[in-house]
């Protein structure tokens, strides 16, 4: 317990968070364990994309992002435009008002130092830097806790990125390569770690009884993604979403034709246009769409399944989280690391360019070594969980350390 003449520990988590993508809200739940079971007494807020859902969830105060409300709608008429000039300005006083309030605020993982996916320097690399130069000027730690990175070509936004590096207090990556990229980009990172991502961090289901090779075929679990390539296709960003829909959905047709049973599952709220697209396109009962509303929904999904094929990075989280095999269509290099890190490295697909025969034919090899990929993920994910326990008290020396508090693992994988 706290004693009664000490002021609790004000901790703020920030990103994101609650805006309707899981793998982002996993992340979160992940620190929010660590903080509940290391450090009960904090008392812990966010700022946040979705302040209401975030309440909602996690059963914490919540402040939203941003000042103007249109901030994620295009803005195109003067008053739009003026609108988000203005919330700019204002999210300055805003920003650093929050994290004047705050002995510590954790960024819980997320691709956060990365531009994979198509975005605007004045956008949330823009927010991120308006965080850690207020935590700078105001003697905040800021932590970017498990971050991901990636060489960025944009020049407005690799400038954002490497600041908002620079001026945090604490770094770690959720790979090597996300540590290169940021050295890369100037950091000092000769004190950053690297651990696997924070979702492996969370509790899986109960692992379901391998897939016993005398019966029929089981399940297939399809993580899809409304793609549409990164910050540099955008030119060719209708070309990429058609390519990689039509090979899916000759994919998944070519599973109904064999009877196999196909779950399509999401990652965020924009994938819904994807999955109705195949369900439209395939035309089979075999072919279900599942609703989850977190990563421990999807993690539930992929326990139940024989094999996975999955887009999303969070979403092969999960499916490596359950021991399931799964294949991955990368659309990053992080999604390479994570496959050869977890020892699936040669079951990766370049998710720009979906060739539906080829994925077929990796499908099937996949399924051929499902016991012995099974046995490789147990393994790997006793080491992810070890390795988090690192990470969570690296946490603890670096952001709390008149508590002393070590973190313990609470389940096994």
């Amino acid at each position: 317990m706290t004693p009664a003449n000490r002021t609790p520990v004000r901790v703020g988590v920030f990103g994101l968070l609650g805006s309707g993508n899981l793998g982002n809200d996993g992340s979160l739940e992940a620190v929010l364990g660590y903080l509940r079971a290391a450090h009960p007494e904090a008392a812990v807020d966010a700022l946040c994309g979705g302040p209401e859902a975030v309440t909602t969830r996690f059963g914490i105060p919540a402040t939203r992002l941003h000042w103007y409300r249109g901030e994620y709608r295009t803005a195109s008429r003067a008053g739009a435009i003026a609108g988000k000039g203005l919330g700019k300005l204002v999210d300055v006083f805003r920003t650093a008002a929050w994290v004047r309030r705050h002995d510590v605020v954790i960024v819980p993982g997320m691709g956060v130092l990365e531009a994979t996916l198509p975005l605007r320097p004045w956008g949330f690399p823009y927010s991120l830097f308006l965080l850690c130069a207020s935590g700078r000027l105001l003697r905040t730690r800021v932590a970017l806790a498990g971050v991901g990175a990636a060489p960025i070509g944009d020049r407005p936004t690799r400038a954002l990125v490497r600041w908002s590096a620079r001026l945090a207090a604490y770094r770690s990556y959720r790979d090597a390569q996300s540590r290169d990229a940021m050295r890369a980009m100037g950091v000092d990172t000769a004190r950053d770690e690297v651990y696997p991502d924070l979702a492996f961090a969370l509790p899986a289901p109960r692992a379901s009884a391998p897939p016993d090779p005398s019966a029929p075929p089981g399940p297939v679990c399809v993580g899809v993604m409304d793609f549409h390539g990164g910050n540099d296709d955008r030119a060719r960003a209708d070309e990429i979403y058609r390519r990689y829909l039509d090979g899916t959905i000759r994919f998944v047709r070519a599973l109904v034709e064999e009877d196999r049973a196909v779950r399509l599952l999401t990652g965020d709220e924009c994938d819904a246009s994807v999955v109705a697209a195949i369900l439209d396109a395939v035309g089979s009962p075999l072919v279900t769409a599942a609703e989850p509303s977190s990563l421990a929904d999807l993690m539930k999904e992929m326990a139940a399944a024989d094999s996975v094929v999955a887009i999303r990075y969070h979403n092969l989280i999960c499916a490596l989280k359950t021991g399931t095999p799964v294949l991955a269509l990368c659309y990053a290099a992080k999604s390479d690391a994570l496959m050869t890190e977890m020892g699936l490295g040669a079951f990766c697909h370049p998710a720009r360019e979906v060739d539906a025969d080829r994925l077929l034919e990796q499908f099937r090899a996949l399924e051929k070594r499902s016991a012995e990929l099974r046995r490789t993920l147990a393994e790997r994910n006793l080491a992810a969980a070890r390795r988090l326990d690192d990470q969570f008290n690296s946490l603890t020396a670096a952001l709390f350390p008149a508590t002393g508090r070590a973190h313990t693992s609470r389940k096994a994988p």
